[in-house]
Formats: structure tokens, C-alpha cells, sequence
């Protein structure tokens, strides 16, 4: 088994962070398995060195060393999500490709007036489509000229997205309720979803435990 814990060095490390820490820290123990520390710093306005250096300090003080990260190095790096912003770059790439994902041009301020065009009508904010429709060579020269655009996950449509959770059991979401999640966004930065994917591929993870306020994360990240 591989396991991991991936902190954002944007403040201290907090109980929750120290709980979800210990639970992956005690399976990867117990069964003979690895424990992998990755930093997930891609915000770069809150991400710190000193912040970074803080975490790896309280986990080392808790006994909750780790096999693989920072500090340690290991097969799967570099650990830090910083260093890997072309592997991100590669793989949206690969995806548009495909055409599993595509551009999108919409404004900060569309978005929100999208999201509370839907909130007033009583559905789930979400991802219109708005862009889904312009082709990868007209999105290319928009671009060439100068505008910005993420890259956006093209979910498109199909069964609901089922998983098996040891906790909760079966828990199934409707691909209406997903949307289209941004993959990169205009500035070239991968979104926590599209990182974590690659990430826990590329690192070979294979138990994922986590908050849960990440429940509804997993649908995004099994599509992808």
C-alpha cells in the first residue's frame, strides 16, 4: 500500500491536518507499506518557504516520518507540485488532444453572474458550456492575439459517476452536478483536482484518506 499526505504550506499545520496525517501514516505503517509526503504549493500569493518548514518540523516532532518527499527524496518526485508544473502542462496538453478538454475564455465576472443566474433559478451553480463549442484552431489564435484562457475538463455525458467509499459505502453524484471543472487555469497554475490526479498517478498511490469535505472532489478526479 502507498499512502500520502499533501499539505498546502499557506499557514500552520492544524489538527485536522495532523488527523488526516496519523490515519495515513498508521496504514502505511501497519501494513508494511510506504508513506509519501508531498507539498501541494501551487498557490503561489499564500505558499511559503517558512510555512513549508513549519509542517515538515511538526510532523517530524509528531513521529510521523515519511518514506518518500521533501528532505528524503524518493523514485516518484520532485514533492513539491511547484517543480512539476510541466507534467501538469503536458497532460492538459494531451487531454485537448483528445479533446477531452478544452479552452475556455470567460471572464471572472460571467462566471459569477452565470453561478448566480442558476442560484436564482434554484440549480446547482455550474460550468455553463459556454466555450465547449470553440474549436482548438480558432481557441489557439484567440490566444495567439493575446487572451487569456484556462483549460477546462470536458465531462460530457453518461452514467452517474459511482465509487466505493470504505466509510460512507456506495455514493454516487450526477454528471449534471459536476460541470466542467477547470483543469489549468489562464495562468498556467494546474487546479488542486487536475494536480492530484497526476499526482497520485505518477506516485502510484493506491488508498486515498482523506476530509471529508473531499468527498465530492472524488467524482471530478475519477473522470479525469
Amino acid at each position: 500500500m502507498r499512502l500520502r499526505f499533501a499539505p498546502s504550506p499557506t499557514g500552520h499545520l492544524h489538527v485536522g491536518n495532523a488527523r488526516t496525517a496519523l490515519f495515513n501514516w498508521l496504514l502505511a505503517r501497519g501494513s508494511g507499506g510506504q508513506f509519501v509526503l508531498r507539498i501541494e504549493d501551487t498557490d503561489a500569493e499564500r505558499s511559503t518557504a517558512a510555512s513549508e518548514q513549519s509542517i515538515l518540523e511538526d510532523l517530524q516532532w509528531l513521529g510521523l516520518t515519511w518514506d518518500e518527499g521533501p528532505e528524503r527524496g524518493g523514485a516518484h518526485g520532485p514533492y513539491r507540485q511547484s517543480e512539476r508544473l510541466q507534467l501538469y502542462r503536458s497532460y492538459g496538453d494531451e487531454l485537448l488532444a483528445r479533446s477531452r478538454a478544452y479552452y475556455c475564455f470567460c471572464s471572472a465576472e460571467r462566471l459569477e453572474a452565470e453561478r448566480e443566474a442558476a442560484l436564482a433559478a434554484g440549480r446547482p451553480p455550474g460550468y455553463s458550456g459556454r466555450c465547449r463549442s470553440v474549436d482548438l484552431e480558432t481557441a489557439r489564435l484567440r490566444i495567439a492575439a493575446g487572451e487569456a484562457a484556462a483549460l477546462r475538463f470536458r465531462v460530457g455525458e453518461g452514467d452517474d459517476v459511482a465509487f466505493d467509499d470504505l466509510v460512507r459505502g456506495r455514493v454516487s453524484f450526477s454528471r449534471d452536478v459536476i460541470g466542467d471543472p477547470v483543469i489549468i487555469r489562464s495562468d498556467g497554475r494546474p487546479a488542486y483536482n487536475f494536480a492530484v490526479v497526476v499526482d497520485d498517478a505518477l506516485m502510484e498511490i493506491t488508498h486515498v484518506i482523506r476530509g471529508e469535505d473531499h468527498v465530492s472532489n472524488t467524482p471530478r478526479q475519477l473522470l479525469m
